[in-house]
């Protein structure tokens, strides 16, 4: 009899879920995640999605951003999910599921979901990176999915400019929506097709994150050898979007060289991740 499994995945624009039969997924539904309302406003829509696969037997999953230690979530960026400071999601979830939950970081999930599934395969030391709502990563190093101890990993997003901003002030989805309402466009896809047209302000501004995160891509290359990239998100899966980040990349010198190509799983990678994760464990 196939494994089940009930996975979500939970970043800041949708919220998934799918259930799972050994490694084909069977049901899934999605909704808008309600980021903006505090955690508990979370956990009631996450317990709405999964009230229909109740019934159902098996592990359940979550994938959800942010920063996670012992089954608490806190949000690095509190623009995007403001009052996430070390809910206990894990136990609240347990709780009102009346069943064992477990909990990882979406980045990391997604990365090791495209490492067996995807555009990692094969690759020794791979990145998944995320640009979406935030911007977020995954490392497999040495054909191992990278958990530091302290929740902090490959928190890319989180990685300091000259300007003392973060790349994810910069880069990011949410960003870039920032950016729009400044400069008078309605959001942040307005804002990237003014960029796409070649629109002065908005271009400038786009490729002004694509080149500090292909900064950060090279660091990377020469700090812990990643030699493949998995390009993944809203953002990152944007038409030009990796051909720019490609050009940038090939300004650099030969040692900073990696491969770039877009996440062969697009927005299942998180879900595929965990439920392999829960499998081989």
């Amino acid at each position: 009899m196939k494994q089940k499994m009930i996975v979500f995945d939970i970043g800041g624009s949708s919220s998934r879920i799918a259930l799972f039969e050994g490694q084909d997924i069977v049901w899934r539904d999605q909704v808008v995640t309600p980021s903006q309302a505090g955690p508990e406003a979370m956990v009631t829509c996450m317990l709405e999605l999964y009230a229909p696969v109740a019934s159902q037997t098996g592990t359940i999953g979550v994938a959800i951003t942010g920063h996670i230690v012992n089954g608490t979530v806190t949000a690095h960026n509190s623009a995007i999910l403001p009052g996430w400071k070390q809910f206990p999601l894990q136990a609240e979830l347990s709780r009102r599921m009346q069943r064992p939950v477990r909990i990882f970081n979406d980045a990391r999930a997604a990365a090791w979901g495209e490492y067996v599934y995807g555009t990692g395969q094969g690759c020794d030391d791979f990145l998944f990176l995320t640009v979406s709502t935030g911007v977020g990563a995954g490392l497999v190093l040495q054909r191992r999915l990278h958990i530091a101890s302290n929740g902090f990993d490959a928190e890319i997003g989180e990685m300091r400019l000259a300007d003392g901003n973060t790349l994810e002030q910069l880069a990011s989805g949410t960003a870039l929506g920032e950016f729009a309402r400044l400069h008078g466009y309605t959001d942040a896809r307005d804002f990237c097709a003014a960029a796409d047209q070649g629109v002065a302000i908005p271009a400038d501004i786009y490729q002004q994150g694509i080149s500090a995160l292909a900064a950060k891509l090279a660091d990377l290359a020469v700090m812990l050898g990643v030699q493949r990239v998995a390009v993944g998100g809203s953002v990152g899966l944007r038409p030009g979007y990796l051909q720019h980040l490609r050009n940038e990349i090939q300004r650099y010198p030969a040692i900073y060289q990696l491969e770039l190509l877009p996440a062969a799983l697009r927005h299942d990678a998180g879900l595929i991740g965990v439920a392999d994760l829960i499998r081989k464990t």
